[in-house]
């Protein structure tokens, strides 16, 4: 019995013997491929793969909304908050027709001009926060088509276009197809470096939400004046034509982005700002009459401004 007890113990012994062997070997043959993938797991974890490598710039965006670089908890309001605000200027164009629908003409055009004004802070804002993405400028853009190409179309024939159905109708198509192909254009000329128009601080055509303020025009007159002329259907497809097909001219127009006045009168310029803004609170219609016929007064000036730029292009082309 104390022989097999013996050889028992003796036995357990070799086992624990053994095993204590075995770890101390592969402890001592792998702390290099331990440290090596240790290594290598930092290093993925520090800057992560070509693929999953977090980018900069307007791309970033794009990585918050498809889930690429680091791992986040949920999305940025960073990156929400310029598509918020272009999903609102969509609700507030669209709501345009509703009011149209209602006869409610007052409060149908005001609800097109905040669209205009919120669509104006939208793209401000992305770059004010680095939001910018490739899906927030698609977004903005069927916006666009549909607060001020299809919203304003369908409001004018209401209005007015309808006493004239077929001409009318034509009218306002023509105004809807031609914000589109516009806003299409922009798009697609979103990522070219060739764009002479814009690299001398020019547009090129009447943007969309200037092109829904000029065609109100014969509705801000009729507003001030109360003379059923000016919502005449004729008068009024005429002119809903003609702004649509400054939409899609290649014709220079100014970007009010690239003004840059004088530090000399900027008291000036901060006075006038104010008293416009009071002016559309006291004479609503009567500023957007104003703004308007300036609007259409520097169309000319715009025109000979480029006209200046592309000679002196040719000029310093030919030198070189």
């Amino acid at each position: 019995m104390s022989i097999c007890l013996l050889e028992r113990s003796r036995a357990s012994c070799w086992v624990r013997r053994l095993s204590q062997e075995k770890r101390s070997l592969q402890s001592s043959a792998r702390p290099s491929c331990w440290k090596a993938r240790l290594s290598e797991v930092a290093l993925v974890t520090s800057t992560g793969g070509p693929d999953d490598q977090p980018r900069l710039g307007p791309k970033a965006a794009e990585d918050d909304l498809t889930g690429k670089g680091p791992r986040r908890r949920g999305l940025s309001l960073r990156v929400m908050l310029p598509n918020i605000v272009t999903a609102a200027a969509l609700c507030s164009g669209l709501t345009g027709i509703r009011f149209a629908i209602a006869g409610e003409w007052n409060f149908a055009i005001m609800a097109v001009i905040l669209a205009g004004i919120l669509d104006g802070v939208d793209g401000r804002i992305a770059r004010l926060l680095n939001a910018q993405s490739r899906f927030g400028a698609e977004m903005d853009s069927l916006a666009d088509s549909l607060s001020f190409g299809m919203a304003p179309a369908l409001i004018l024939y209401m209005w007015s276009l309808q006493d004239l159905p077929r001409i009318g109708w034509f009218a306002s198509l023509a105004f809807a197809i031609c914000c589109a192909l516009r806003l299409a254009r922009f798009n697609a000329q979103i990522d070219t470096d060739e764009q002479p128009h814009k690299s001398a601080g020019f547009l090129t055509g009447v943007p969309a939400p200037v092109g829904a303020g000029l065609a109100f025009l014969p509705f801000y007159l009729w507003k001030t004046t109360d003379l059923e002329v000016f919502r005449e259907p004729i008068y009024v497809a005429i002119w809903l034509t003609v702004i649509a097909f400054l939409m899609i001219s290649n014709m220079a127009t100014l970007s009010w982005g690239s003004i840059r006045p004088r530090r000399s009168v900027r008291l000036e310029l901060i006075a006038f700002g104010g008293l416009m803004f009071a002016a559309l609170l006291l004479e609503p219609w009567w500023t957007l009459v104003g703004i308007c016929v300036v609007y259409l007064a520097l169309m000319p000036y715009a025109l000979a401004r480029y006209g200046k730029v592309k000679r002196q292009r040719r000029e310093d082309a030919a030198r070189g």
